[in-house]
């Protein structure tokens, strides 16, 4: 075998095992099961304390009673919701209701949201009921203290009455009450605005002659994991929560590895919040999350029952004291809905929500994801298509770096201008390095080169290009956006293929998640491929075969590597490639180097170099 073959196949073992390396790093999301088991809120009296020494609320029981009459694992969402008296929720961005039993939110839909790209797909369903398809809902209460019986305050099962309102949009709010015949009238008013955010106020009369205390909490429960859980390393899904001015996320997957906390009967996490925190889960697009109010203290729990499968947040506050003929109350909030950037950010900036916008997942290089992210959304409310806004993106990226670029560009250049120099240098060095390398910087230093500059634009790339994957892959605005013809969703892949002849052939493409679209990949990895493929030819290839070799196949590897990725990177990327290519043509030429493409091109081909221009 001669040495030319033997590097082929070295360049060929080479890009395949980057691509194994690649889908090991990227694996296809499996979805999960969800078992659907119930569960209720039971108290103890050795409740964990809050920051000020009051008596806080104890989590679900995992072996409690059901909380609705439905025990059919297989039974549908709509049962569920007819087990139990309802109040409707309507509004211009959510639809659902709430039951009577319990009080508990949980059936809310979005309205501006459809499961998929087909016009009558249903609408996203965020919470739903115990009994029905994937339990996911909030819950609110009081635990007792002092002398105060589990049965003289309201739990999941409690039967509440309508005292005021039938339906809860922005203009109606409703008022639940339950009188627990000893004494204590409860009442829970639920507010709701325009966009997602709840607000309970929760209250309690005593017209006894004793004094009590009690303590008000909300739950947020999901029983097993969500079916469209993405198990991607790039995005956090689970819990999400600040912690007096501390941002935390902790995964699905680790809540099974908390310790065990008897008093709470389950693995959990118990911290207490001096002031303005708020814990919930978040899935990619979706959030639900506890808030209590500014300043307010609290302790902040997050926990999984490992004998039920119900991962759960909650937020206790301290307990109060309420004397005969005295009623208390307080005020929560309940963010349910999208994780729409603007709405979050108006929350925090007008709510007062402290770091509610940390709540998206911009990851580590946030310093760019964040700028990057509005630079985008604001320039697609300018031009009304996400993809020209992702090219005008690329245009300012690259206006933006262009000083270096060139900079980079002029350097190539006078490295090549320097190449006669620098090959009687080797000559008269011959095999001693230190002499090779000492006169070579000489010959940098003289000439004012730096043979490294050329790798700074590449480098400032890097962390741009995964800043800007992070942005179309974590946040909602890039969902379901559409460019023009076939690419109607750049969160997700280019759906053409070369598998029916991108639309010739009457058959349909490969699924998406499947390998065969790895392999039968569409337009836009192509395109990306091309792109770069010409851009390489813009220098002559490597005179070593194996550096040549590996050159040659990049391009195209990176063609499959990409393949599967969300179209509206990959038209960064090209978009960027192009945007490059035009750069690097016209800086050579303006220093006296015509690249002669169409000549690299034909010796990629024969293996001759063309001659320098």
């Amino acid at each position: 075998m001669d040495d030319q073959n033997r590097n082929l196949i070295l360049a060929t073992a080479l890009s395949f095992g980057v691509i194994l390396i690649w889908f090991a790093l990227f694996p296809p999301p499996e979805p999960e099961v969800d078992p659907n088991a119930p569960a209720t809120l039971t108290l103890d009296e050795s409740a964990p304390t809050t920051p000020s020494g009051d008596m806080a609320v104890l989590p679900p029981s995992a072996d409690a009673p059901t909380t609705t009459g439905v025990t059919d694992p297989e039974a549908t969402t709509e049962v569920a919701l007819a087990e139990a008296a309802r109040l409707p929720i309507v509004t211009a961005t959510v639809e659902g209701s709430i039951s009577l039993i319990g009080g508990r939110i949980d059936d809310l839909s979005l309205r501006n949201y459809r499961e998929t790209l087909d016009p009558d797909s249903p609408i996203v369903r965020l919470l739903s009921p115990v009994g029905g398809d994937e339990p996911y809902y909030a819950l609110y209460g009081w635990a007792p203290g002092g002398d105060l019986s589990f049965d003289a305050v309201p739990d999941a099962n409690t039967e509440w009455q309508v005292e005021e309102g039938e339906e809860l949009t922005p203009d109606t709010p409703i008022t639940l009450v339950w009188d627990n015949g000893a004494g204590l009238i409860f009442r829970r008013t639920v507010e709701i605005d325009e966009n997602f955010m709840f607000t309970v106020t929760q209250s309690v009369e005593n017209t006894g002659t004793a004094e009590v205390r009690a303590a008000p909490y909300g739950i947020v429960a999901r029983h097993g994991l969500p079916d469209d859980l993405q198990n991607f390393f790039i995005l956090h899904e689970g819990v999400v929560r600040k912690i007096d001015g501390q941002l935390d996320e902790v995964s699905y997957s680790d809540l099974p590895d908390l310790d065990f906390v008897e008093r709470e009967a389950a693995l959990a996490e118990v911290l207490q919040v001096e002031s303005d925190g708020w814990i919930g889960f978040t899935d990619k697009y979706w959030m639900t999350t506890l808030i209590p109010g500014a300043g307010q203290a609290f302790t902040s729990v997050m926990k999984y029952v490992a004998s039920a499968d119900i991962y759960q947040t909650e937020a206790r506050l301290p307990a109060m004291t309420i004397a005969p003929g005295e009623t208390v109350s307080v005020t929560t909030q309940l963010f349910a809905g999208a994780k729409e950037a603007e709405t979050i950010r108006d929350y925090q900036d007008i709510g007062g929500i402290d770091r509610f916008i940390d709540s998206i997942d911009w990851g580590w290089f946030y310093f760019l994801t964040k700028p990057l992210f509005w630079l985008l959304h604001y320039l697609n409310l300018a031009i009304g298509n996400m993809g020209l806004a992702i090219i005008a993106l690329t245009v300012i990226v690259k206006a933006v770096l262009f000083p270096l670029a060139y900079k980079s560009y002029a350097s190539m250049a006078r490295m090549r201008e320097l190449q006669p120099e620098m090959e009687k240098i080797k000559e008269r060095a011959g095999d001693d390095r230190e002499r090779l390398q000492r006169e070579m910087m000489e010959l940098y230093k003289k000439e004012k080169v730096n043979p490294a500059s050329g790798c700074l634009p590449i480098l400032l790339q890097i962390p741009i290009f995964f800043s800007l994957y992070k942005v179309i892959f974590v946040t909602l605005e890039l969902r379901h956006a559409p460019f023009f013809g076939w690419l109607n969703d750049l969160s997700a892949p280019d759906t053409s293929s070369i598998f029916n002849l991108f639309g010739v052939f009457p058959w349909p493409a490969p699924d998406p998640t499947s390998f065969m679209a790895l392999i039968f990949i569409g337009i836009l990895p192509i395109i990306l491929g091309v792109s770069m493929w010409l851009q390489q030819k813009l220098n002559p290839q490597p005179t070593d075969p194996t550096q040549a070799a590996i050159f040659a196949w990049l391009p195209w590897v990176f063609m499959f590597m990409l393949g599967g990725f969300a179209s509206g990177l990959l038209i960064y990327w090209i978009a960027n490639n192009l945007l490059t290519f035009t750069q690097q043509y016209i800086i050579m030429k303006r220093h006296g180097y015509t690249p002669d493409l169409f000549g690299n091109i034909r010796a990629s081909f024969s293996g001759k170099k063309p001659d320098a221009k």
